[in-house]
């Protein structure tokens, strides 16, 4: 499950790689956590950038009273009624996201990333609570690279070409884009090493 990625790009930078309109956000770039806000690109007609906190409230009775971040089932009744609406789609821009890999006590961080994209997006959604707008992003099973660090999941990363698909079409169409992002797209920086390495 991805809890950390980073996004070092500043506001107007990030809305013209979207053609989005930059609005009011002052992101000047860094790293984005739970709990912590970040830009998210919504807009059905014309995009706008909008800041968000990453993180729903748990729903009802959850045994662990933490912000949901990631998006698996698409089945359940907890996220159906917002997939359901393009309108309440997101891009959620990225530089690069990070997995933890190794045994507990020698743990590495590795980050992920797309070369051929500087700027690239995860398929997100958000909600406005009325007090807060929070945003979460759609994982599914990893691709080769990434599962030799992290075997259950990676977030779900869109081809530019699918920006509008993700953000303006009916769910069936638009359910076909959660896929796993080809490795051999990505490459993989170790913070110990430090020494990249793209899937062959």
């Amino acid at each position: 499950m991805c809890n950390l990625y980073r996004l070092d790009a500043p506001a107007n930078q990030i809305a013209a790689v979207f053609d989005a309109d930059q609005g009011p956000d002052p992101w000047d770039g860094g790293y984005v956590a739970p709990g912590k806000f970040g830009p998210v690109v919504t807009g059905m007609r014309e995009r706008r950038m909008i800041p968000a906190q990453w993180g729903f409230p748990p729903p009802p009775r959850a045994e662990a009273n933490r912000p949901v971040t990631n998006v698996r089932n698409l089945e359940s009744p907890f996220w159906i009624g917002t997939l359901r609406h393009p309108e309440l789609r997101c891009l959620v821009p990225v530089t690069r996201f990070q997995e933890w890999g190794g045994v507990k006590g020698a743990r590495t961080q590795h980050w992920f990333s797309v070369p051929s994209q500087p700027i690239f997006a995860f398929a997100g959604i958000w909600r406005d609570t009325g007090e807060m707008r929070h945003f979460a992003f759609l994982t599914c099973d990893p691709n080769p690279l990434v599962a030799s660090v992290h075997p259950k999941a990676m977030p779900v990363i869109l081809h530019p070409e699918d920006w509008d698909v993700w953000l303006q079409a009916d769910w069936q169409l638009a359910r076909r884009l959660v896929e796993s992002y080809p490795g051999q797209l990505m490459a993989m920086d170790s913070l110990e090493s430090g020494v990249k390495r793209a899937e062959s």
